[in-house]
């Protein structure tokens, strides 16, 4: 799987985006904008706690709209890599710097409900592992800039 600058999504994660995407914009605006509206009737909105809640639940919500259309906009949508290759959509087990982890590769959108690790394909970890295999090793520089070593123990495709 060649990797590309968008977000890359299963099927089933990007349909999931699209319905909050669409819930958000329609409906979700439509519930915040009767919210401030019934909280402006109160009165003085200086002193409205209400009013100003509602207000930055409105900011909370546009910000959330705007992530999701990007993420929509620039997603890669296909299934999870087969090969025994690293690739955005794979769980990789590794040992890193001695302690053994187990994470997908990709986008925590992807991960949804589940409790899995997610490094991103760009992430410093997730790109020295793109394209490797199990038994390979590499590493990756820290934030400190010291190098951390990676041992791929194994590869999965990632289902959910």
């Amino acid at each position: 799987m060649t990797e590309t600058p968008g977000t890359w999504l299963t099927q089933e994660a990007y349909d999931r985006l699209q319905a909050e995407y669409d819930h958000l914009a329609g409906e979700g605006r439509a519930a915040i904008a009767k919210e401030i509206d019934e909280r402006r009737q109160e009165g003085d909105l200086k002193e409205n706690g209400g009013y100003h809640a509602a207000r930055e639940e409105q900011a909370k919500q546009e910000a959330r709209i705007q992530q999701l259309r990007h993420i929509l906009e620039t997603a890669t949508v296909g299934e999870a890599a087969t090969a025994d290759e690293i690739a955005s959509g794979t769980v990789v087990v590794a040992d890193v710097m001695g302690r053994e982890m187990r994470f997908l590769v990709g986008s925590r959108e992807v991960a949804g409900g589940t409790d899995i690790d997610v490094f991103s394909a760009q992430s410093p970890l997730g790109s020295a592992l793109i394209g490797k295999k199990a038994g390979d090793e590499t590493s990756y520089a820290a934030p400190n800039g010291n190098q951390i070593p990676v041992k791929v123990i194994s590869v999965e495709p990632f289902t959910g």
